[in-house]
């Protein structure tokens, strides 16, 4: 199940960002009922999840909070089932970050909510080779979910 909450103020393709999220949860093969809540929220509210959870000033773009530590299967086992956690966004942020990172406001917000969904998975990028790992991830799912839609060309 994936519950989605915009409470940033601004306009989000919320039903795109869920269908994205069961894509990658079917790719990832994480069972089909474990739980997931994306948060959308404004500049404020990320500042003061960011100070108080990490520490650092200032808003960012994408805060994972884990619950239940699932983690993708190996091939022939089960997928796992549980809460996978919580993920927040902040709209305002990724727009403004999108151009530097040569997408658009929607395709920042697709690529940020596939990160925050790997590091719930237990994935890092603090040692090179963990970041090779995760981001080469982060491409293949995001590709994987234009050519599904279509738009790769659209990006």
């Amino acid at each position: 199940m994936i519950d989605i909450n915009n409470e940033s103020g601004v306009e989000a393709d919320e039903q795109g960002l869920v269908g994205l999220a069961r894509f990658a949860m079917d790719r990832l093969r994480i069972h089909t009922e474990a739980e997931l809540s994306i948060l959308l929220v404004d500049e404020t509210t990320m500042a003061s999840y960011h100070e108080k959870f990490m520490g650092l000033p200032g808003p960012t773009d994408v805060l994972s909070f884990p619950m239940d530590e699932l983690r993708a299967p190996d091939d022939g086992e089960e997928p796992p089932n549980g809460v996978l956690g919580d993920i927040v966004l902040c709209p305002t942020v990724t727009a403004r970050q999108a151009a530097e990172n040569g997408r658009t406001p929607d395709g920042e917000a697709e690529y940020l909510l596939i990160h925050g969904m790997l590091h719930l998975l237990g994935h890092d990028h603090a040692e090179p080779e963990e970041k090779r790992v995760m981001f080469g991830l982060n491409d293949e799912i995001i590709s994987a979910w234009d050519l599904a839609r279509g738009q790769a060309a659209a990006r």
